[in-house]
C-alpha cells in the first residue's frame, strides 16, 4: 500500500467545526444516532422488500409486471443499503453496538459483506478519498478512468455513453465477482484486509449460500429459470444504477480534487477534514424526497466530516458545516438538484475520456 499521510500543521478547521456540531446536539439535548425517523424507515423499508420478494415469487403475472416489480425490489433493495446498512456499518445507526452489527447484515442478505465493506468503505476510502492509488472506489480500470492521473486507453473516448451500462452490472459483479476477489486475496485494492477470524469467514460463505438460495435456487424453483432470469437481471440493474450514480455524485463530478499516490510516500498539503471537503459534493441538498431514499448520501460532505453521526441529522448540521467552511474560506461542493449533479458527472467522464495530451520532455 502506498504510504499516504495528512498535514497536522494547521487543524483549526475541524476543532472548530467539531466544536460547533458538538454544541448543537448538546444545546438540543440531541443524541448523535438515529430516532424514530430512522426507525420508521427501517419498518417501511424492509418489510416491503419482503413483501416484493414473495409476491413476485407466489404471485403469477405476464413479463410487464414483473419486470416493474423486480426493478421496484432493485431499488428498495437500494435503499436499505442507503438508509439501513449504511447507518448500521457506520456504528451510527444505534448507540448499542449489537443493534449496529446486527442491521449491517442487511448487507449480507442484499449479496454483499459487512466485514469487508467495513474495511473497504470505512477504512480506505473515509479516509483516503479520491487518492488515485489506494481508494478503491476509485480504482483504475481497463473501461473507466475517473481521475487525470489514470492511464488513458481509446475506449475511454466513450464512457461518458457505456458508464451507465457498467454501473447497471455493478451489483451483480460487486456480490459475484469483487467480494471473492477480495476475500481469496485478503487485500482491498492496494491496502491488506483486516484479518477474518473464524466467525467472519463462516459468514462469509454462509451467507453467500443463502443469497444463492434465496436469490437463486428458490426463485427457478417457484417461477422457472425464464422468469427468473428476467427478473433477476432487472432487480440487479436498477440496484446497480441506483447505488452506483448515488456514490459517484459525491466524488466524481466537477470540481471535486484528486491526488494520486504512487510509490513514493504521499503527504497531503491539507488536514485530513479538509481533504474531505475539498474532495466530496453534495446534491439536491434539502429535497426531503431525496433525502429520504438516499439516506442522507446528497449530503456527503458531512457524512464524510461526520461518519459517526446518523444521516438523520445531516439536514441540520449541513448549515453549520458550510458556514463554517465559508469562515475558513474553504469550498462547500454542492449542487442544487440530482440533476444537476448527473449532468456534472457526465461532463466529467466526458473530459477524462479525451486524450491527453502529450508531455514534452
Amino acid at each position: 500500500m502506498p504510504k499516504v499521510t495528512f498535514s497536522r500543521k494547521n487543524t483549526s478547521f475541524y476543532r472548530a467545526l467539531q466544536s460547533s456540531v458538538d454544541q448543537y446536539f448538546s444545546e438540543n439535548n440531541i443524541k448523535k444516532n438515529g430516532n424514530w425517523k430512522l426507525y420508521l424507515k427501517t419498518a417501511v423499508l424492509i418489510p416491503s422488500a419482503i413483501f416484493l420478494y414473495l409476491l413476485l415469487l407466489t404471485v403469477p403475472m405476464s413479463i410487464l409486471p414483473g419486470i416493474a416489480l423486480s426493478a421496484l425490489l432493485g431499488f428498495v433493495l437500494a435503499s436499505i443499503g442507503f438508509n439501513i446498512m449504511h447507518d448500521a456499518c457506520h456504528g451510527s445507526y444505534s448507540s448499542k453496538k449489537w443493534v449496529n452489527d446486527l442491521l449491517g447484515l442487511t448487507l449480507n442478505a442484499l449479496g454483499g459483506n459487512a466485514f469487508i465493506w467495513k474495511f473497504k468503505h470505512n477504512i480506505v476510502h473515509h479516509t483516503y478519498t479520491n487518492v488515485d492509488g489506494v481508494d478503491d472506489d476509485i480504482a483504475k480500470s481497463p473501461l473507466m478512468r475517473q481521475c487525470h492521473t489514470q492511464t488513458w486507453v481509446p475506449a475511454h473516448r466513450f464512457q461518458h455513453f457505456y458508464v451507465f451500462l457498467v454501473y447497471a452490472i455493478s451489483s451483480f459483479a460487486w456480490i459475484f465477482l469483487m467480494d471473492f476477489n477480495k476475500y481469496f486475496k485478503q487485500k482491498v485494492f492496494t491496502t491488506p484486509l483486516q484479518k477474518m477470524d473464524r466467525n467472519e469467514h463462516i459468514i462469509f460463505w454462509v451467507s453467500k449460500v443463502l443469497y444463492a438460495l434465496f436469490y437463486i435456487a428458490v426463485p427457478v424453483y417457484l417461477v422457472g429459470w425464464q422468469a427468473w432470469a428476467i427478473g433477476f437481471a432487472f432487480m440487479h440493474i436498477t440496484m446497480g444504477l441506483t447505488l452506483a450514480v448515488v456514490f459517484q455524485l459525491a466524488h466524481v463530478v466537477e470540481h471535486t480534487e484528486f491526488e494520486f499516490a504512487g510509490i513514493e510516500p504521499l503527504q497531503i498539503e491539507n488536514e485530513w477534514a479538509v481533504h474531505q471537503i475539498r474532495t466530496t459534493a453534495n446534491f439536491a441538498r434539502g429535497n426531503m424526497i431525496v433525502s429520504w431514499f438516499v439516506g442522507g448520501l446528497n449530503y456527503q460532505v458531512e457524512h464524510h466530516l461526520f461518519p459517526k453521526i446518523s444521516h438523520i441529522h445531516y439536514p441540520a448540521i449541513s448549515h453549520i458545516v458550510k458556514a463554517t467552511c465559508e469562515e475558513y474560506n474553504l469550498p462547500y461542493h454542492e449542487f442544487s438538484t440530482m440533476s444537476g449533479a448527473l449532468a456534472s458527472h457526465v461532463r466529467m467522464m466526458k473530459e477524462l475520456g479525451k486524450q491527453p495530451a502529450a508531455v514534452l520532455v
